[in-house]
């Protein structure tokens, strides 16, 4: 059987999972950058933790230790406190006292420097490396970047179908972690210039879910082509967030039926799948699989009204005229209209049941926020 990106959505009963979050701005970017560069920066400082905890060690023992044979040298140093400043002044080759005339004292001297300075400078320079050098770090700072995101969505797998779905929700104003094990550069890149974090590591990873911050998104999407591994990361990100709305690519339409019944997942079967409804599903739209008319993809999808929505207000015209769509149907306390006209007036919570291209559709699910 030949699979392509293209299929059909099911919805078992679940609530709306994904109400599209802030559009990305030139402005939150930057401040995002500057709370990653932040974390990212306090997680470099956890790591040069070692380096000063050996060298506050070796000044203290030091000092304690000079004390100790200063004693017995009867060349006393009045408290262990001023002993331990001793020993931290002689690593910065900083003296504060004359020089001894016992061997063992004087070898203070010479070996404290070599020793202290030693062992912060080393830490130092690794600790400026990678501070400078960010791009050597590359999933770490992906990390940190991913770790200022809240409610957002973690999407398993870059490849070609992936990469359209990222599209589709960043341009719907949705944000997205990504998590691709071996990802194409070019479609890595384009990501980037999206503002979308990759974080190169294998989904299945519990360190790589818990650095996409899976723990505090709304939903995972799982792209690959893989359903075994689709399967494996959901169950996985379930364990750390038992809330988290599951969408899930599967290639035969049984098995999707089967997953969606017995698992509550959103299950989309490969066969006439396209990114958009993907994308719909996502944001918690029922969609129907695409059917073609003169070379071009429709679908049925069927929406509640939000309390907030820009819709609230508008008539069926406005919204079809708007969004290039036709409205098919309006419910509103429990009976339906297959055929509202025109002036109808939307309200919240009513249930609109719209067909057109995916694209159209998924853009309507933007503004319905």
């Amino acid at each position: 059987m030949k699979h392509d990106d293209q299929g059909r959505v099911e919805k078992r009963g679940r609530r709306n999972p994904f109400a599209p979050s802030l559009t990305f701005s030139p402005a939150s970017g930057w401040r995002r950058n500057l709370r990653a560069a932040w974390r990212d920066t306090l997680l470099l400082l956890r790591q040069f933790a070692g380096p000063l905890l050996i060298f506050a060690l070796v000044i203290i023992g030091g000092g304690l230790l000079y004390y100790w044979l200063a004693l017995r040298a009867g060349e006393p140093v009045d408290t262990p406190a001023e002993a331990i400043y001793l020993v931290l002044g002689l690593a910065f080759f900083q003296s504060s006292g004359d020089f001894p005339h016992v061997w063992y004292l004087q070898l203070f001297y010479f070996a404290m420097p070599v020793l202290g300075l030693g062992i912060l400078a080393a830490g130092l320079a690794d600790f400026g490396s990678l501070f400078f050098n960010r791009r050597a770090r590359r999933k770490e700072w992906e990390m940190a970047v991913a770790s200022t995101f809240n409610r957002h969505l973690v999407l398993i797998g870059l490849g070609h179908l992936g990469f359209r779905v990222m599209e589709t929700l960043v341009d719907t104003g949705q944000e997205v972690v990504v998590i691709e094990q071996t990802p194409k550069l070019n479609l890595v890149e384009g990501a980037r210039r999206l503002g979308v974090p990759v974080i190169e590591d294998d989904g299945r990873r519990l360190e790589a879910l818990e650095g996409a911050g899976t723990a505090r998104a709304r939903g995972i999407l799982l792209c690959t082509q893989n359903d075994v591994l689709n399967l494996q990361i959901a169950f996985q990100a379930q364990r750390l967030n038992p809330d988290i709305e599951v969408v899930v690519r599967i290639f035969d339409d049984q098995f999707a039926d089967d997953v969606a019944r017995k698992f509550g997942f959103r299950a989309l079967s490969a066969t006439g799948l396209a990114a958009p409804a993907f994308a719909s599903a996502a944001s918690g739209v029922d969609v129907t699989r695409p059917i073609t008319v003169d070379g071009r993809p429709f679908s049925l999808a069927s929406q509640t009204i939000r309390r907030r929505s820009p819709l609230v207000g508008q008539t069926v015209g406005e919204i079809e005229g708007r969004y290039d769509v036709s409205v098919v149907l309006l419910r509103r306390d429990g009976a339906s209209d297959p055929h509202p006209a025109a002036g109808q007036v939307v309200a919240a919570r009513d249930v609109v049941a719209v067909l057109g291209e995916p694209e159209r559709i998924a853009r309507l699910t933007a503004v319905n926020r």
